[in-house]
């Protein structure tokens, strides 16, 4: 939602404060521009990047315009998800689990926990520094470096779709001058003629560069913010389980290893100790 304001009123205050001055929006509208500043960019996203990268920058305009899930109400789920693992660990001990991890479709404590399923990789995430655990002869400092070699590789890739974005943002501008330096040559072959030609083709060159620098600073560059700040909730979201499972795998108690995983969330989405202790106590329907 806020992506759909965002761009209304860059939009919108542009056309305004233009048309306030006296201009007409129609001229503005100049097809060839976007055609040489839209496809020499995507070009050169093309060029810049592995097939898989370019994909997912237009997989990510979906992302757009989709509410993050990384809300209060998703960790709840998580941390009565993970308190659910821990008790029953720590009833039944680590083989106790084997089961559920096995089949996590069928399992009883998973199965109730639909929404984190939806967070793509989250339960084969949980899954399987379950079964890592369960092996056994695993230091803990050992356990928490694989973690944070998984987390890292984690964050380096959610960031490349991002930092893509970025790059073409910041490209904008120069294939807006490139598109205006084309009109300027078109325009110069009409040197002699009627003033109005040529003042049209004055206006159609500098309109890219206006598109340009538009698009760059007005759309894409926050897009691709917005894109980060996604990667950087997830990344949060993965951080609560890997310090949740640390907490219960160092024989922390299964509400303490819970608490351990709450503290590190972000204060805008965090839990209260009650809410997380209301929600942990209720019984299935």
């Amino acid at each position: 939602m806020n992506t759909i304001i965002g761009l209304v009123m860059v939009l919108g205050a542009c056309a305004l404060g233009f048309t306030l001055s006296g201009g007409k929006l129609l001229a503005l509208w100049q097809p060839n521009e976007l055609i040489i500043i839209g496809g020499a960019a995507f070009g050169a996203l093309v060029m810049s990047n592995p097939i898989a990268i370019s994909i997912g920058v237009l997989k990510g305009f979906g992302q757009l315009f989709t509410a993050s899930p990384f809300k209060k109400v998703l960790y709840l789920e998580l941390l009565a998800l993970m308190y659910e693992i821990f008790n029953k660990i720590r009833r039944e001990g680590l083989l106790g689990i084997e089961k559920d991890i096995d089949a996590p479709a069928e399992s009883p404590i998973f199965s109730k926990y639909p929404t984190i399923e939806k967070i793509h990789g989250s339960m084969d995430f949980i899954i399987d520094y379950l079964r890592v655990m369960t092996l056994g002869g695993v230091a803990s400092h050992d356990l928490d470096a694989l973690f944070d070699a998984e987390l890292e590789t984690h964050h380096t890739e959610s960031h490349l779709v991002p930092a893509s974005l970025g790059n073409l943002s910041d490209g904008l501008p120069g294939f807006g001058i490139v598109a205006a330096v084309m009109g300027v040559v078109i325009t110069m072959s009409h040197i002699g003629g009627d003033p109005a030609v040529l003042g049209h083709h004055v206006g159609a060159a500098l309109v890219g560069t206006f598109l340009g620098i538009l698009m760059s600073y007005g759309i894409f560059g926050p897009m691709s913010k917005y894109l980060e700040h996604k990667a950087r909730e997830e990344a949060k979201f993965y951080e609560c389980i890997k310090v949740s499972m640390m907490a219960s795998f160092n024989g922390a108690p299964p509400q303490l290893a819970v608490e351990f995983g709450r503290k590190v969330l972000y204060h805008s989405v965090r839990p209260t100790w009650t809410e997380v202790e209301e929600r942990v106590k209720q019984k299935p329907a």
